[in-house]
């Protein structure tokens, strides 16, 4: 199958490609495309899980509210502004401030951590903070937060929502807001989980061409991990992976495996050249040995250090057995970067931005 055009049929047929060898094809692809468009340095972006409350109710999420056997943690100023000159100490470009969709991260509080980052470092801010106000977008931009994260998760309308309850009669389209952070100036990153119950092939495959659409900046695929204390952590197995539905082939339950996100990143990467693309944690949840490795070697370019104090980092329990739980942002650093080495990759010394490539 040809890289230069890929259409529907095309990337469907990608998507269920199991032979070794058009698969290996596939990588190096990816990975030309890689170094060509965005080079061989790795960006070190390093994380600060900032608040494990939630007042969404997302079905497969570990941080949900009614999860009632979560530890919840908020960090304070101090203690998130620290990890941010722990991010300097270590040589990160980018801190990255992710939590669930607490109210208590006012406007305000997220505003001037923000302010206090931008005037005590050369970082850039990325803000992880799910569905906000248009007017907290635009304060915290305002403020210096350089990118937004919000991954859109599918693209399958009725799926979302059966996944996504809304919050109170608020509607949710996380489309709309990642056109609304654009116009905002954000540089906004998205992506998807692979593997939800009742997602298709051919709705990854409108995922896939709807990254090219929206013109991301970051991208971020990881299979799908249900938490056990949520509705679909608890669904049966029958229930978890419904049967085949009957328009054909792409119609059919997608799996969550490994295989399955290299395939997509590398298509990520082929479709969407220059774009910034991790290697997520969940990817190394499912492969502890070398999963961020093969997907640096398959079309990523981006890894996320953990920064957050280990006192509270189990307790950000979106999935199960998350990777590097214990590990100190110093060992996790060291860590990374000996595997960086090992696969003769670089770890970059920028912000990491993306440069688009314009034709």
């Amino acid at each position: 199958m040809p890289f230069e055009t890929l259409d529907r049929e095309r990337i469907l047929g990608w998507l269920r490609e199991a032979a070794p060898e058009p698969l290996a094809a596939l990588w190096a692809h990816a990975d030309a495309v890689r170094c060509e468009n965005v080079g061989y340095a790795v960006h070190l972006r390093g994380l600060i899980e900032v608040s494990s409350y939630c007042a969404r109710q997302c079905e497969y999420c570990g941080l949900r509210a009614g999860n009632a056997k979560l530890t919840r943690y908020r960090m304070n100023f101090e203690e998130i502004v620290q990890c941010a000159h722990d991010a300097v100490r270590l040589g990160y470009g980018t801190v990255v401030m992710q939590g669930g969709e607490d109210p208590a991260l006012s406007q305000d509080f997220i505003a001037d951590v923000v302010r206090q980052i931008k005037s005590e470092t050369s970082l850039a801010v990325t803000l992880s903070l799910g569905e906000r106000p248009q007017e907290d977008l635009i304060a915290w931009r305002k403020a210096g937060a350089d990118r937004y994260l919000l991954r859109f998760e599918t693209s399958d309308r009725d799926l979302y929502d059966r996944i996504h309850p809304p919050r109170g009669d608020q509607p949710s389209d996380r489309i709309a807001i990642l056109r609304q952070l654009q116009e905002i100036g954000y540089e906004t990153g998205s992506g998807i989980m692979v593997g939800i119950p009742g997602q298709s092939y051919q709705s990854v495959v409108e995922d896939l061409l709807l990254f090219r659409e929206l013109d991301l900046d970051m991208i971020g695929i990881g299979p799908y991990i249900p938490h056990p204390q949520t509705p679909l952590g608890q669904a049966s197995h029958a229930d978890a992976h419904p049967s085949p539905l009957p328009e054909g082939e792409g119609a059919m339950q997608i799996p969550g495996d490994e295989l399955m996100v290299y395939r997509l990143i590398a298509l990520t990467r082929i479709l969407c050249p220059d774009v910034n693309i991790p290697a997520t944690t969940a990817l190394a949840t499912i492969n502890r040995k070398n999963g961020r490795e093969l997907g640096l070697m398959r079309g990523a370019n981006v890894i996320m250090p953990n920064l957050t104090p280990v006192k509270y980092r189990a307790l950000y329990e979106i999935y199960p057995d998350k990777a590097c739980v214990s590990e100190t942002a110093t060992q996790c650093n060291g860590c990374l970067r000996r595997r960086i080495a090992s696969i003769g990759r670089v770890v970059g010394n920028s912000k990491g931005s993306r440069k688009k490539q314009y034709v």
